[in-house]
């Protein structure tokens, strides 16, 4: 169990030295106990005292890699059951199954499922081998996955094919996913020697229980519990049973990330495996596996699992500034909005889309929409005038023509007098008209 302030306090030196940036131990304890700040900030705790903090106050359920290089994810490291109560940590990954037969017509498919939204990749990160029966075959689709960049995930429970796939891809960093209760002498001695997070399976949730027991007594703890495929009723337990028996019990032996493939839960139903993607990506699977991915999956679900795993408490913004659309130079025209990050991809690409040479200046709105914004006064002629001498925009960009957006025309008269060595001009109030708006306006 987690420890609390007051038993954190005790261990500490009780100086109040302010060095880890907190004014008091007793403060800084605090902290530590919410999650808010490391143990190891305080330079002054002894070497037993800062190895049993470490210990005590590690999340309860541990955090893990996957893959290597650019394709490494983490897993796991999850504090808190509900997103409300802070942000979730690892966000949850999309893998499809393969075989020995299917396996070039389905990565055809996958491998066209790459996008950007938002500033975030889009795309299938793992694919998940799976086993037919013929080792030599199975050894010759890892090699074949391999070659995709992609993180792999080597799924069976035989020994000898799960070697052979290894000896292909080790340094790939696989996810070795199928140790159970027959197995566990062979499973744990191939993680071991391959070095990889192996998955654990069982008909019920006890007896993936007592398997991770045994793996833990074996001193393996780089752990994925398979959620199972018994029933979608059974799979869904498990994932909340996991979950909260490890952070509100405590159980550290349940505090790994979790895997479920829904594909074996709904083989052939894409619509039912697409909706249960979507179930277990809020609650509470690490890695969802499909029977394939196709755009109308992939976009309402990765932009579920993009909302579900960004800080409830902090909006999404970009960093202020003037960004060059289209090649701008000090020449081009400048336009603004806000630093929701949403309005400001979607109002980029529409300038992306009219060729038109734009400096889209991008100033601190509090990460609210335009309408928000101003009503909040968080986008004011004020605002965006300090923000332009601020940053010496004035200097830097000689075509001092500002296009705002319509919502707040408004702020046109106030800004000309803020500004009178700027032309101010009112855009649309839809971001899909700017095309033709930036067309006709660089044509005049």
């Amino acid at each position: 169990m987690a420890l609390k302030g007051l038993d954190i306090f005790k261990l500490t030196p009780k100086s109040n030295c302010k060095e880890c940036g907190v004014p008091t131990c007793m403060a800084f304890s605090m902290k530590v106990a919410q999650g808010a700040i490391d143990i190891s900030k305080c330079p002054h705790l002894s070497e037993d005292a800062l190895a049993k903090l470490s210990e005590a106050t590690a999340p309860l359920m541990k955090t893990l890699s996957i893959g290597a290089g650019e394709a490494e994810h983490k897993l796991g490291g999850e504090t808190v059951l509900y997103r409300h109560e802070k942000k979730f940590v690892s966000r949850d990954l999309f893998a499809v199954t393969v075989n020995a037969q299917n396996f070039d017509e389905k990565w055809a498919e996958t491998e066209k499922i790459d996008y950007e939204r938002i500033g975030e990749r889009m795309y299938v990160e793992l694919l998940d081998l799976e086993y037919t029966g013929d080792v030599a075959a199975y050894a010759e689709l890892a090699a074949k996955a391999k070659g995709t960049g992609r993180t792999l995930i080597i799924d069976t429970t035989d020994a000898e094919a799960a070697r052979a796939a290894l000896e292909v891809v080790a340094e790939t960093k696989p996810l070795l996913n199928g140790a159970n209760a027959e197995n566990t002498e062979e499973f744990v001695a191939l993680a071991k020697e391959f070095k990889v997070v192996l998955g654990v399976q069982g008909e019920d949730l006890d007896a993936i229980y007592d398997t991770i027991k045994a793996i833990e007594g074996k001193g393996y703890k780089d752990l994925v519990i398979d959620l199972g495929s018994a029933s979608i009723k059974s799979a869904f337990e498990n994932a909340v049973r996991v979950r909260r028996g490890a952070l509100k019990g405590g159980d550290r032996s349940l505090g790994y990330p979790s895997i479920v493939n829904v594909a074996e839960l709904a083989p052939g139903d894409l619509h039912m495996q697409q909706a249960l993607a979507s179930l277990f990506t809020v609650k509470y699977g690490s890695i969802v596996v499909l029977e394939q991915m196709t755009y109308a999956m992939a976009l309402p679900l990765y932009g579920l699992r993009q909302n579900i795993y960004t800080d409830p408490q902090k909006p999404m913004t970009v960093e202020p500034g003037v960004y060059a659309i289209n090649g701008a130079d000090e020449n081009a025209v400048c336009c603004t909005t806000v630093d929701f990050a949403l309005t400001y991809f979607v109002v980029s690409g529409e300038l992306e889309r009219s060729g038109v040479p734009v400096n889209l200046i991008i100033s601190d709105a509090g990460g609210y929409s335009v309408l928000t914004a101003w009503a909040a006064g968080k986008l004011s002629a004020g605002s965006i005038s300090k923000f332009i001498a601020d940053q010496g925009i004035d200097e830097k960009i000689k075509n001092h023509t500002l296009i705002i957006p319509g919502k707040v025309a408004v702020l046109k008269g106030e800004l000309e007098q803020k500004l009178p060595d700027w032309k101010i001009v009112v855009a649309p109030n839809e971001a899909t008209d700017l095309v033709k708006f930036l067309k006709d306006y660089a044509a005049a």
